[in-house]
């Protein structure tokens, strides 16, 4: 059993894992800034912590995270303003990173997008460019850590039923959100997939094998 802090919980990926992990044993809080959430967390298994992480400084990331056995970022502005954008999925997700090396929380998971690396391609002038180079940065610096990180890089999520397989083969641009949250899981389980990007896709390969290959 493991004691995860889990920064978004409130996110539909982020209620579909806090139920997997707790169902499996381990025990989640949820970081969430809005306090009429907290019901629902704990429907989900969770332990809710209500804190607003654009207003976290470096200290406060440590302190909530310190005495954790890992860090789940799956926090995000959820488009909208480019300002919050660049304030949760850039700042917010560095200064977590930064806590939790400060904190000495060694495993870091990151949900980020199968789209973040240097060449996203993004143009400056479009609205996702902010969250494409947001992303880019957070799992640049979380790479760049020294903690036994992961970055779990889903494609574009849905709301369609898990079927609990994935790949990443250029057979599909869309992954069920159930899907994510049993990579983010399953990932946590598994102490081989740190210091690994993991993108993938909807697919036919059992989560477990994806992740073994």
């Amino acid at each position: 059993m493991s004691d995860i802090i889990l920064f978004g919980g409130h996110g539909k990926v982020a209620l579909l894992a806090t139920s997997i992990l707790t169902d499996r044993g381990h025990r989640v809080t949820s970081v969430i800034r809005n306090p009429d959430q907290q019901d629902e967390v704990r429907a989900h298994g969770g332990e809710p912590r209500v804190a607003d992480v654009q207003e976290q400084s470096l200290t406060d990331f440590a302190d909530l995270v310190r005495g954790h056995d890992a860090v789940v970022w799956s926090a995000g502005a959820g488009g909208g303003s480019a300002d919050r954008t660049w304030a949760i999925d850039r700042d917010a997700a560095v200064l977590s990173v930064q806590g939790a090396a400060q904190a000495g929380v060694d495993r870091y998971v990151m949900v980020s997008w199968s789209g973040s690396k240097l060449d996203h391609g993004i143009p400056q002038d479009q609205d996702f460019f902010a969250y494409a180079q947001s992303k880019m940065i957070a799992d640049a610096v979380l790479r760049d850590s020294g903690l036994q990180w992961t970055v779990v890089a889903p494609s574009t999520l849905t709301d369609d039923e898990p079927t609990g397989s994935v790949d990443w083969d250029g057979s599909a641009s869309q992954v069920p959100r159930g899907d994510v949250a049993h990579v983010v899981a399953d990932v946590l389980e598994d102490p081989s997939t740190a210091g690994r990007t993991i993108r993938f896709n909807g697919g036919s390969t059992p989560v477990a094998d994806f992740l073994r290959g």
